[in-house]
Formats: C-alpha cells, sequence, structure tokens
C-alpha cells in the first residue's frame, strides 16, 4: 500500500484522501468531569491524569463552544486551513445529561468551519441514548468517538486506575460499529509492568476489533499525579528515547494496515511535565521514529502473520 510520505496509513494521508485538503483540530473543554473522579466509579482519576482531565491543551471552559472554536481557528489562520475538526478533550465527554450534550454537539456541527467533531470518553459513559444522538449527528457531520483504552492488561489497568474491564470496551466498540459510528482508540506505551511483547500485545488484539484508528501515546509524568509520587518514590522508570522508538515502530509493523495512526508520540505540558523530558522535543522525536521505520525498512502491518 501507498501512504503518501509515510509508510504507515498517517492521519494527515487520510485526512486528505477524505476531505480532499488539510483539515486541523480545535480541542475544546466542554466543562465535564469523569466517573473516575466525582465519586461514581472513584476519586482522582486514572493515575496519570493531569487535574485538566488529559485536556491541558484544550479551550477556556468559561467560554462557549463556538468561542473555543473561532479561538483554535484563530491560532491556526498561518496554515490556510478552511475545514477543522472540534475535538471535545478535557475529561469524559459523554458524561453529562443528554439535553446538555445535544446543545454543545450541534452547537460544534453548526460552525460552518467544523467538518468532523470527534469526542473523547469513556466506554462506560455510552448509554444508549448517548448512542442514539451520535448516530442522529453523524447524519449530518461525521462524528468520531475516542476511548481511552491505554492497555488490555487488566493488572496494569487496575494500577492505573482506569475504571472498567475490558469487556465494558470490547462491548462499547461493537454497539458504536453496529450504528455506523467511527473509533479511535488510545493505548499509552511505557505504563509500569508493560515490557515491548505486553505493548505489542495491545496492538496485535485491536487489530481484531472493529476500530477505525489509533493513537500511540507515550506516558508522561506529570506533576500533581499520583504516578508522579509513585515515579518519585522510584517505583518504575520511563522509556528512553531509543526503547520508545524502538516500541513504536514494533508497535506500527504488527498494526493492521487499515487503521488511521493518528498519533505516534506526544508532548505534555512543559510546565508540568516531569518526565520523559526528551518528550517536549516533538518534532526531534517524530523524525527519529520516522528515521528508525526507512533505516528498518519498516511499513505498518509488514510483520502481520
Amino acid at each position: 500500500m501507498h501512504w503518501g510520505d509515510k509508510p504507515y496509513y498517517s492521519f494527515s494521508y487520510y485526512l486528505k484522501q477524505t476531505f480532499g485538503e488539510k483539515i486541523h483540530k480545535v480541542s475544546i473543554n466542554a466543562g465535564m468531569t469523569c466517573p473516575n473522579r466525582d465519586g461514581t466509579i472513584g476519586r482522582g482519576g486514572c493515575i496519570f491524569c493531569s487535574a485538566g482531565g488529559s485536556g491541558d491543551f484544550a479551550g477556556n471552559v468559561k467560554t462557549s463552544i463556538t468561542e473555543q472554536i473561532n479561538e483554535g481557528i484563530a491560532g491556526t489562520t498561518k496554515f490556510n486551513v478552511n475545514k477543522y475538526i472540534a475535538y471535545f478533550q478535557a475529561f469524559t465527554n459523554t458524561y453529562a445529561p443528554i439535553e446538555y450534550l445535544r446543545k454543545i454537539y450541534e452547537e460544534a456541527i453548526a460552525h460552518e468551519k467544523v467538518a468532523v467533531i470527534s469526542i473523547a470518553t469513556r466506554p462506560d459513559c455510552l448509554s444508549e441514548e448517548v448512542i442514539d444522538l451520535l448516530v442522529k449527528l453523524n447524519e449530518k457531520k461525521p462524528v468520531w468517538i475516542e476511548l481511552g483504552l491505554q492497555t488490555i492488561h487488566e493488572d496494569t489497568a487496575n494500577y492505573i486506575r482506569r475504571g472498567y474491564q475490558l469487556s465494558c470496551f470490547e462491548q462499547a466498540v461493537k454497539k458504536l460499529r453496529q450504528r455506523g459510528i467511527s473509533v479511535i482508540v488510545h493505548v499509552i506505551l511505557g505504563l509500569p509492568g508493560e515490557d515491548k511483547k505486553r505493548m505489542l500485545e495491545t496492538v496485535t488484539y485491536l487489530n481484531h476489533m472493529d476500530i477505525q484508528g489509533i493513537k500511540l501515546q507515550l506516558l508522561h509524568v506529570l506533576k500533581y499525579t499520583d504516578m508522579a509520587k509513585d515515579y518519585e518514590a522510584g517505583k518504575f522508570k520511563v522509556l528512553s528515547l531509543e526503547e520508545y522508538t524502538d516500541c513504536v515502530v514494533s508497535c506500527i509493523a504488527n498494526l493492521d494496515p487499515s487503521i488511521v495512526i493518528h498519533r505516534i508520540t506526544g508532548d505534555g505540558p512543559k510546565d508540568i511535565l516531569i518526565a520523559p523530558l526528551w518528550s517536549s522535543r516533538k518534532m526531534f522525536v517524530m523524525n527519529t521514529i520516522h528515521h528508525e521505520l526507512k533505516v528498518r525498512n519498516i511499513w505498518q502491518g509488514c510483520e502481520l502473520k
């Protein structure tokens, strides 16, 4: 297969092929919380999650959805982009009364420059009522659901306080796909207790799920999180750039080539990033990964059996 200038099915290539032009993402904070924070499931959230609920780069919660979209667009004027993805990023974005969800999603979809809405949430926060709403919205403009799986291994999931079992994820994906909603899955590489073999087991598992996209995310240790306490106590080590590069390259090689790779790294907020500090050089990290793919002549799916 040919994916342009990268040896994998990149998000940028998918967007150009699907929409015929570049599309940028604007991150939105819709003022949500999370059942893993408010006491419904637990308190404190996942062990790695910052006070911003993984939405540290999202918009200003004090402003409207439209204002956040317009502010995001204003920050990308130099890129000459005409279409955008409205990304509901902070916390759990289906965890609110259905009337409120309808209001904010409809407001985003109504924006003339929004081509897609992408909603980050948990698989245990997708009621039939919510899915019905998503289906109706999907008839107007594409709707993507992003699920934070992180790992398939239950011992790791318990340690990071994910708060749901793998079967819950499987049921959510099945329901969404039966109704025609695209699914993007988040996987964290470098979680404590997970070696390369275990990380690859998560990717191999996802090859057999009906998902359309994946985000490969490096574990960031952030200030003021419970994971930071364990890291500072010496309970685990973070991956080196070389180790992470090797893991990402192997994941790409073992990933079904029909799955769009939305991300191969990430950069935590510099003001609260504890480790690994090398991750703050995002372009350098991406170039390192791309160089290794070229050196090893790796293409997405090339090691699938």
